[in-house]
Formats: structure tokens, C-alpha cells, sequence
């Protein structure tokens, strides 16, 4: 399946697709000094935001797509060099409004778990 969303985006910054299939979008994010915001190498949490997000956008997959609503929990810090996976799950669609799950996990623990209302426009939102 190709990717039909987001496709400018700096993936150093918010990831890379790994998996990607109708509703569903599996991201990889290899956390980086560029990404840290102390002298302990802890992750701003804006970086796993941006990584998420972009896998609720992947799971809808759909050029037109943008985020209406968001309600996230960070469940646990995020360091350099850590690598992140964030699955994404589109869990109710209205037709142009869906709402996506996406859990983040580092190797078996989730730090991140998050609903993502996502609205399709039928054209670009800058058009």
C-alpha cells in the first residue's frame, strides 16, 4: 500500500512508515540528539506527539486529511536514543470523520497512548 498523506514531512523528525494497510499505520521513530531539550538527553514530548500524530494521519491515508481533536497520555519519558513504535488504528469512521487510536511503545512498554479525531476535506485546507 502506498503512502497518500503527509508526504513532505521531515521523517528524521517524526518517523518512519514501517507497515502501512487500510486503517492502520505502524510507525518507526529513532529518537535523536537534535530532539532532546535537557542536559539529561530527556525527549521533548512534542517529538513523540509529531510521531503519533503522523500514524493517526497514515492510518486514515488520505491526501486530505487533518487533525480535528487530540487527547493524549504520556505514560513514561522518552530518551535520546530511544526507538519508538507507534501503531495506529482508525477504531470509528463516520465517513469524513474518523477517530484513530495510537499506542507507543519502547520495546514492550507502552509510553505513549492517544485519540485522534481526524477530519477528510475534500480539498487541500490551504485551497
Amino acid at each position: 500500500m502506498q503512502l497518500n498523506t503527509h508526504l513532505k514531512l521531515n521523517n528524521s523528525l517524526n518517523g518512519d512508515v514501517i507497515e502501512l494497510r487500510p486503517n492502520y499505520a505502524k510507525i518507526y521513530l529513532q529518537t535523536t540528539e537534535t530532539m532532546k531539550c535537557d542536559d539529561e538527553g530527556l525527549v521533548h514530548g512534542g517529538f513523540a506527539f509529531c510521531a503519533a500524530d503522523f500514524c493517526a494521519m497514515a492510518s486514515v491515508n488520505h491526501p486530505f486529511v487533518v487533525l480535528a481533536k487530540s487527547e493524549v497520555k504520556f505514560l513514561a519519558p522518552v530518551k535520546v536514543g530511544d526507538e519508538l513504535i507507534f501503531e495506529g488504528n482508525v477504531t470509528a469512521n463516520d465517513g469524513r470523520k474518523q477517530t484513530v487510536s495510537v499506542i507507543g511503545k519502547i520495546a514492550d512498554k507502552e509510553v505513549f497512548t492517544g485519540e485522534f479525531k481526524t477530519v477528510i476535506l475534500e480539498k487541500h485546507i490551504l485551497s
